[in-house]
């Protein structure tokens, strides 16, 4: 047991070495441009602490992504999945990739410092090694997930907000860009997918493609559907507000036929645990004490 926590402590410090070196460059460049450049110095807050520490991981993950072998094709899917999660930044494939590449060298570790490996080495150390290799998908698509739920939710409330700005007089692109900012506190998710609407419009994009690329990043059927009306509706010249009014009343209608749906379900759902654990019981409270007294009169 001795020495294999001898031997976590000393893999654990050969990789903050690596990670401290590899960052050492860096961090002298700062410093020599801090001595030229002097700038006022600023108090660090616990948050811009905790996310230059999560940079510092971060940087430190990513160069393990060399390790794995992976083909463009594999790589724009996880691209693609990781916007849909909303990590737009460069270096999160990266990141992905090491994670993959890390984690199950950490949970070998942890299965050989809490001598779990000791029952079945073979087995335990593959499961290990497979957990920490599927751990970061089963991550991604939690938080994929989690996102299209929130997107799913707050769209009628943004329609709302949308159909408001239309009617007093401003075009959708408008309307997009002060929805986008006004629900920024309640609808994080969607605000933000809005805001690079809004981005690639300024940009020079026409609208319909800017649509198309939201429904693509969100992957969520109600966005899909909005895009494809809102597309129609610029087509044929129909009344954009009325378009996106009847979306909107379809939306809450979809929601209580969920909320109903599941209501229906619940009678079925409890009748596995009715049959497997509360009959049961009652039958002990019910017919045991005759049970007793039926043997007691037999002997």
């Amino acid at each position: 047991m001795g020495i294999a926590i001898l031997t976590f402590i000393i893999v654990f410090l050969l990789i903050v070495s690596g990670g401290l070196l590899l960052f050492h460059r860096e961090e002298m460049l700062q410093r020599i441009s801090d001595v030229i450049n002097p700038r006022a110095a600023k108090p660090k807050s616990l948050l811009s602490a905790i996310q230059q520490t999560g940079l510092s991981i971060g940087g430190v993950v990513e160069h393990f992504e060399n390790v794995l072998p992976k083909s463009q094709a594999e790589v724009s899917v996880i691209l693609q999945r990781l916007q849909s999660a909303g990590f737009r930044d460069p270096q999160a494939v990266r990141v992905f990739y090491g994670s993959k590449v890390l984690l199950p060298v950490i949970f070998c570790l942890l299965a050989l410092v809490t001598g779990a490996g000791s029952y079945s080495p073979f087995f335990v150390y593959v499961l290990a090694a497979a957990m920490g290799f599927l751990a970061p998908d089963f991550w991604l698509g939690k938080r994929i997930s989690n996102r299209q739920r929130k997107i799913r939710k707050g769209l009628p409330d943004v329609l709302d907000l949308l159909i408001i700005c239309i009617e007093a007089g401003l075009s959708l692109d408008q309307a997009t860009a002060r929805s986008a900012v006004e629900l920024k506190l309640a609808q994080p998710e969607l605000c933000d997918e809005l805001g690079i609407v809004v981005l690639e419009q300024r940009a020079g994009r026409p609208r319909g493609e800017a649509w198309k690329h939201l429904a693509e990043r969100t992957d969520v059927d109600a966005v899909r559907n909005l895009t494809t009306m809102l597309v129609q509706a610029e087509q044929f010249g129909t009344s954009i507000a009325k378009t996106l009014r009847v979306h909107g009343d379809t939306l809450r209608t979809q929601r209580v036929q969920a909320v109903e749906e599941a209501a229906a379900k619940t009678t079925i759902k409890l009748l596995f645990p009715l049959v497997l654990f509360i009959f049961p019981s009652l039958f002990v409270v019910a017919l045991g004490p005759a049970i007793i007294s039926i043997m007691e009169n037999f002997k």
